[in-house]
C-alpha cells in the first residue's frame, strides 16, 4: 500500500438534526469512483447533549453517526467514535483495510468551566494504519472575539492532557500523522476594526486573502502560542460563521470569521531512509448546509504509507541499512478461522481459530459474533472472552492453515444464543489491553445460524 486517502470533516451543527441530504457533505456521487476515500473521519461539535439524549446514545447511535452510516454502509466500516457531551468523533475505513488497522486508542479533554464542564474541549483518536501512526483531534474552543487566550489556553491544556496508552505515542504530536480539526472560535483580530457589515461587503468583493491577513489562529500560530506544530493550507472560501440559522446570510450579532478548520502536521522524518508525506488535495466549505449558524467544512488528503518489507522488491531489501525501521507486514500476524458450515440456533456452538507468529495473547482479547453486512465495529450481537471460553487443542499448527510455525490451536464455545436469532453471520477476534487499546486481529468465513434438524 503506497497512498491512503483521508477525506476529512468538521461541522458545528448546533444541536440540529440531519435533516439536510449529507452526499454533497461527503463528496459522495451516484458515478462509480476509483478514487474513494479509504477513510472517512468526521468531527461535529453541538450534537444535542441534554441528559435524556445522552441517554439514548448510550444505547443507540446517535442522528449523526446513524445518518452517516446509513451513506457508507455498503462499503464502509465504522471503526470508532469518541464522544464528550456535544464532541463527536467519527472514523469509517474501506472494509478491505480492517485487518491492517492496529491499536485503537481515543481520549478526551474538558476545557469548559475551568474543566469542570465538557462543552468545550476536545476528543481524540489514534490508530495504526499498515504500520503508521495517525492521531485525530476534534476540539471545541472558547468562544468570542476577545477570548484569544483563552483559546490559546485550551489549546495547550489539550497538547498536555492528553495522554494515549501506545508507549511510543502516548502523546498527539508523537504520531507520523496528526489530524486536527473542529469549531477552533479563532476571529478576526480585534485590532482589524471593522463592522459585520463592512467585513461582508469585503467578502462579496471576494478580498478573501486580505481579510485572511487579520485572523486570530494565523496570528498565534506565527508566534508560536498555539497550533504552531501544525500546517494549514490557506482558505479559499468565506467566512464559516455566524449565518443565521437556515439560510445562506451572515448574523450581524458577530463578525464573520473562519471558525471551522482543519489542520495537519507531518513527522516526515521519524524513520530511517522514509519520507512520511501528506499531500492536501481540497480544502473547502459546503455553503449549501443551513442547519446551523456554522458552514461546514471537508479536507481530502493522500498520505504515503511505506511498504511492508515482504512487499519490497529484492534491491530495495538489500539497501535497507536497518531492519527495525522497516513497517510491518500485519498479514503475517492475524487469527486464522476454521471454515464454520453453521451453527445451530438452539444449541452449544464452537468456532475454531489459530494465533499465528507474532501474535500477543491478552486476557481481555475476545470473539464477537456480528451479522453479515455489518458495517460497525459495535455492532455485535454477542461475545466470549476468549480467556474464559476458550481451550488449546492438541490440533498441530500444519494441518489446515497455511502459517505452518509458531501456530497454536484453539476451540472457543459459545454457550447459548440470545434471541433464538437466524440468518447469516461471522466471527471477529478482538485484541484489547486491560487500558482498552484495540486492534481487530481476524475474520472468520460468513456461516448461516439454523436450526437444526430434529430426529
Amino acid at each position: 500500500m503506497d497512498n491512503l486517502r483521508l477525506y476529512l470533516v468538521t461541522y458545528n451543527v448546533g444541536t440540529s438534526s440531519p435533516d439536510q441530504d449529507l452526499k454533497e457533505l461527503l463528496s459522495i456521487t451516484d458515478h462509480k469512483n476509483d478514487k474513494r476515500p479509504d477513510f472517512f473521519i468526521l468531527a461535529f461539535q453541538e450534537v444535542k447533549a441534554q441528559p435524556q439524549n445522552m441517554l439514548m446514545d448510550t444505547l443507540f447511535d446517535d442522528p449523526w453517526t446513524f445518518a452517516i452510516k446509513d451513506l457508507l454502509h455498503k462499503d464502509y466500516i465504522k471503526l470508532k467514535a469518541c464522544r464528550l457531551q456535544g464532541l463527536l468523533l467519527l472514523t469509517f475505513c474501506l472494509k478491505k483495510h480492517l485487518l491492517n488497522i492496529r491499536e485503537m486508542d481515543t481520549e478526551y479533554t474538558r476545557t469548559g468551566l475551568a474543566g469542570m464542564w465538557g462543552n468545550k474541549g476536545a476528543v481524540s483518536i489514534r490508530l495504526n494504519l499498515y504500520g503508521c501512526s495517525i492521531c485525530i483531534v476534534n476540539s471545541h474552543l472558547s468562544a468570542h472575539d476577545n477570548h484569544l487566550d483563552d483559546r490559546v489556553e485550551d489549546y495547550n491544556s489539550i497538547i498536555n492532557d492528553q495522554e494515549f496508552h501506545v508507549p511510543e505515542t502516548s502523546k498527539i504530536f508523537y504520531h507520523d500523522y496528526v489530524f486536527w480539526m473542529g469549531d477552533l472560535n479563532f476571529r478576526l483580530n480585534e485590532e482589524f476594526d471593522r463592522t459585520p457589515e463592512e467585513i461582508e461587503r469585503l467578502i462579496v468583493k471576494k478580498e478573501i486573502k486580505a481579510l485572511f491577513e487579520h485572523d486570530q489562529l494565523r496570528h498565534v500560530m506565527k508566534k508560536g502560542e498555539a497550533f504552531s506544530e501544525l500546517t494549514e493550507q490557506d482558505p479559499t472560501f468565506p467566512p464559516t460563521f455566524k449565518f443565521t440559522v437556515g439560510t445562506p446570510t451572515y448574523d450581524y450579532k458577530r463578525r464573520p470569521a473562519w471558525c471551522d478548520r482543519i489542520l495537519y502536521r507531518v513527522n516526515s522524518n521519524n524513520y530511517e531512509n522514509i519520507t512520511l508525506k501528506a499531500e492536501q488535495l481540497t480544502y473547502k466549505s459546503h455553503p449549501n448546509y443551513s442547519l446551523s449558524d456554522h458552514k461546514p467544512v471537508s479536507a481530502e488528503f493522500i498520505i504515503k504509507i511505506p511498504q511492508p518489507v515482504s512487499k519490497m522488491p529484492k534491491v530495495q531489501i538489500d539497501s535497507q541499512p536497518c531492519v527495525d525501521q522497516v513497517f510491518s507486514d500485519y498479514s503475517e500476524s492475524v487469527i486464522e478461522f476454521d471454515k464454520i458450515t453453521s451453527w445451530d440456533v438452539e444449541g452449544e456452538n464452537k468456532a475454531y481459530y489459530r494465533l499465528t507468529k507474532g501474535i500477543q495473547e491478552n486476557s481481555e482479547d475476545w470473539i464477537g459474533l456480528f451479522k453479515e453486512n455489518f458495517c460497525a465495529l459495535d455492532e455485535y450481537v454477542t461475545y466470549e472472552y476468549v480467556s474464559k471460553c476458550s481451550t488449546p487443542t492438541d490440533d498441530s499448527s500444519k494441518s489446515g492453515s497455511s502459517k505452518t510455525q509458531d501456530t497454536k490451536k484453539y476451540e472457543i464455545t459459545f454457550p447459548d444464543l440470545p434471541n433464538r436469532f437466524k440468518g447469516n453471520y461471522c466471527l471477529l477476534y478482538f485484541s484489547q489491553n486491560e487500558d482498552k487499546v484495540t486492534s481487530v486481529l481476524g475474520i472468520s468465513n460468513v456461516f448461516p445460524i439454523v436450526k437444526a434438524d430434529s430426529d
